[in-house]
């Protein structure tokens, strides 16, 4: 008779605690699948001789097959080949955004949920920090059951990394100062891009703009300081938004804003730290995801009637 009760292959999920022994372990199976305990007892004891007794069984959520020995299976669980999930989180979204994706997404132990961002950053050893964009975006795996704060950890240690990178990276001149400012002039590129091959030549006109002590009058950060007044103005920005002054309003503020503005991805954070040398000063979307560049205010206009104007 078989060891576990047929499930045509499809893997049952079982649940060990931490600190299980191969019969703690072999009762959770049982109960889960419907096996014999006593049996399943037996060969797993005989398993954890042939496996070694010194490697201890791993608290987590499995699945279990049909078809498994009870060295596979004993195997999956000292070895921690435990279920996982994956959660996506994109680049350009803010803070905001992914704090909500990781309040919902199933079978994570929201530990972190009712923290404040400040109080979050702290717990990560980033205390007084602000966390936007400082949380790398990419997919993450995650066990089940595993606390929302191994997330927030590996995310923000990725980030400190690739920034880290990116700045070594450097091979000319620039104006930004430092590491952090190179994230904030990232994080700009990061939304203002739409065509992935324009973002170097998006960076090197904000570059430009920076060594020429040219107002940086880019859009996104002004609608990141306008918070829920632009989602209250069904996403729009008007003229008076531009001349409305907020800390990251790039029309009535020189430099660069105080911080990021969103999460920030590699291609970014590379074109922020060798972006493309160009003469261009201004640049328009063209309605199609690229962007027309120019070296004049007289082009750019008459690129404006082309591309914005034109299509009105």
């Amino acid at each position: 008779m078989p060891l576990l009760p047929s499930d045509g292959g499809a893997g049952t999920e079982v649940t060990i605690d931490a600190g299980s022994s191969s019969k703690g372990a072999a009762t959770s199976v049982a109960k889960a699948t419907g096996a014999n305990q006593t049996l399943l007892a037996v060969w797993f004891r005989a398993a954890s001789f042939a496996y070694g007794r010194s490697k201890p069984i791993r608290a987590g959520t499995y699945a279990i097959e049909s078809n498994l020995t009870p060295y596979g299976m004993l195997h999956k669980m000292v070895s921690g080949d435990e279920i996982m999930l994956s959660l996506v989180i994109p680049e350009g979204w803010t803070f905001s955004q992914m704090r909500v994706a990781i309040n919902a997404a199933p079978s994570l132990k929201h530990t972190t949920a009712n923290l404040s961002d400040a109080e979050l950053m702290t717990t990560l050893g980033k205390s007084g920090m602000l966390p936007e964009g400082r949380f790398f975006p990419d997919t993450y795996a995650y066990a089940k059951n595993a606390s929302d704060y191994v997330i927030y950890k590996q995310a923000a240690a990725t980030l400190d990394k690739r920034l880290q990178a990116a700045w070594d990276s450097r091979l000319q001149p620039t104006p930004l100062k430092t590491a952090d400012e190179l994230l904030v002039l990232a994080s700009i590129v990061e939304k203002e891009t739409g065509k992935p091959t324009d973002r170097a030549e998006i960076a090197g006109v904000f570059v430009n703009r920076l060594n020429i002590g040219m107002l940086l009058q880019t859009d996104p950060t002004v609608i990141y300081g306008m918070g829920e007044r632009f989602l209250a103005q069904r996403k729009n920005i008007r003229r008076t938004d531009l001349t409305r002054d907020t800390p990251y309003n790039t029309y009535t503020r020189l430099g660069l804003p105080p911080g990021p503005i969103a999460l920030v991805g590699k291609a970014a954070l590379d074109a922020a730290a060798n972006p493309k040398p160009t003469k261009a000063l201004y640049f328009v979307a063209r309605g199609d995801g690229s962007s027309e560049f120019s070296s004049t205010l007289t082009a750019h206009n008459a690129a404006v009637n082309r591309f914005i104007l034109g299509r009105k």
